[in-house]
């Protein structure tokens, strides 16, 4: 029963971690007319502020000696705080620049990005059916390249971006709380010191705009904190399998938000692209399913073995 309640639970967190991440173009354009390097640098700052915040609370602070007593993981840290700046401020940039369609297929197709990359940078063995997801996914790049007259850049950028940041997170193997703590903590001075600039030269957003839109511009802190917390929270109760499951959630609603409310054209050539990314995770899901139930039924299958008793020396 117990189990059961951290369950649903966990689902809970994970809809609002999933949930947050896909409404969260709604809020993007409220900061207008900051720039995107301006949210970003705020998105930073006040990002270090809400996680210091939380690391004073749970009283967990060993893992700063740990981590500066190593290069190797310092420099891997540094290596995922520039990979997500790029996500981020690209995915900023395009939401507020009319191109949120685009951005979610960036989500859509980063479970892809991923498996690739673990194919020419682990050396993972891909079964039958997600090679065949991997090549739809091609041909729709392909169909969305001459729909759209170029690459759809937007995507790829965000999908290899997301992806680089996963496979380094999964080398580094830090918690959540602690590795956005240090992601920031780098990030912090040169987003701090643009934000100095920017009021130098007379171009910040920040005080100029009146206390409403200062607030809105401090809330990015809370924006990128609170649905990584609400993750953390759901990884530990759930399988990973319906996380899995879970991740589709944000672009389904970033799609729907960018078609539905902010009225981007949708040619059949884009709808044929997006159809081909649906079949290949479709493709995907199942045969997830299929493997991770397999993998139950050879496990309760399996004999179990118990130890014969030790004799007693004669």
């Amino acid at each position: 029963m117990k189990a059961e309640n951290e369950q649903r639970t966990g689902l809970l967190y994970g809809f609002g971690a999933y949930g947050m991440w896909g409404l969260v173009p709604l809020f993007w354009p409220l900061l207008m007319p900051a720039g995107a390097v301006e949210i970003l640098a705020h998105r930073m700052t006040w990002s270090l502020a809400v996680v210091g915040l939380a690391l004073l609370a749970v009283r967990r602070w060993g893992w700063i000696r740990e981590l500066l007593r190593q290069p190797r993981k310092l420099g891997l840290t540094a290596l995922a705080a520039s990979v997500i700046s790029v996500n981020w401020g690209l995915y900023i940039w395009s939401v507020n620049n009319g191109h949120v369609v685009e951005s979610s297929l960036g989500y859509f197709i980063n479970p892809l990005v991923s498996i690739a990359m673990g194919v020419l940078v682990l050396g993972e063995r891909l079964r039958r059916v997600q090679w065949v997801a991997v090549g739809l996914s091609f041909v729709a790049v392909l169909v969305l390249a001459i729909g759209y007259g170029r690459p759809p850049w937007i995507s790829l950028v965000l999908a290899c971006s997301f992806a680089t940041y996963g496979l380094i997170k999964k080398k580094l193997n830090m918690g959540g709380l602690e590795s956005l703590a240090a992601e920031t903590a780098m990030l912090f001075l040169p987003a701090l010191g643009y934000l100095l600039w920017l009021t130098a030269q007379g171009r910040s957003t920040f005080a100029a705009q009146g206390v409403g839109h200062a607030l809105l511009l401090a809330a990015t802190g809370l924006v990128t904190a609170i649905p990584l917390v609400l993750f953390g929270a759901a990884a530990i109760r759930v399988p990973l399998s319906t996380l899995g499951l879970l991740q589709y959630m944000a672009p389904v609603f970033q799609f729907g938000l960018g078609v539905l409310y902010f009225h981007e054209a949708m040619p059949p050539e884009r709808w044929a692209g997006f159809s081909l990314v649906w079949a290949a995770l479709a493709l995907l899901t199942w045969d997830a399913l299929r493997t991770a139930r397999r993998s139950r039924a050879a496990l309760a299958a399996a004999p179990v073995v118990v130890a014969a008793p030790a004799r007693e020396p004669a």
